[in-house]
């Protein structure tokens, strides 16, 4: 996997528009929230295997970079790309593009924290999950030194 992984596909809806006829912010977090969710379970940690090991995924922090405007009919899609892993973290970049122009419109840095969903804190990630991420990791890397 050496480029970004597609994690979510979808129009943007009339009722996604606020009152200057864009795509409000709103919108583009949860766009890119169901996209994260979909990275994650692309790399072994979806719901069930969450809910057995009786652990969670939190979001610790979340930045993103408007860059152009998203109006009623566009038609969108979300690149995903993991682009750093701690013991304990795992830290994506998305990309939210226009697929009928081709345009990045926004951009989101996000970093999760996998924990134990009793205790609330942050433990180790699954060591299938880390060899998947270092792969995508270190396949980055090589494909940035070609």
């Amino acid at each position: 996997m050496n480029k970004p992984m597609l994690t979510y596909r979808g129009t943007v809806y009339p009722w996604h528009c606020d009152h200057m006829g864009h795509m409000n912010v709103m919108w583009y977090v949860h766009m890119f929230d169901a996209a994260t969710w979909g990275l994650f379970a692309d790399l072994g940690l979806g719901p069930s295997r969450l809910k057995r090991d009786g652990a969670a995924m939190a979001a610790v922090e979340q930045q993103i970079t408007y860059r152009r405007e998203l109006h009623g009919g566009d038609p969108i899609c979300v690149l995903s790309e993991v682009v750093d892993m701690s013991e304990k973290t795992i830290k994506v970049r998305h990309e939210m593009i226009d697929t009928e122009t081709g345009e990045v419109a926004a951009i989101m840095h996000i970093t999760g924290v996998f924990m134990d969903a009793a205790a609330r804190r942050g433990r180790r990630l699954p060591d299938d999950v880390r060899a998947d991420v270092l792969s995508l990791i270190d396949d980055k890397i090589l494909e940035a030194a070609a």
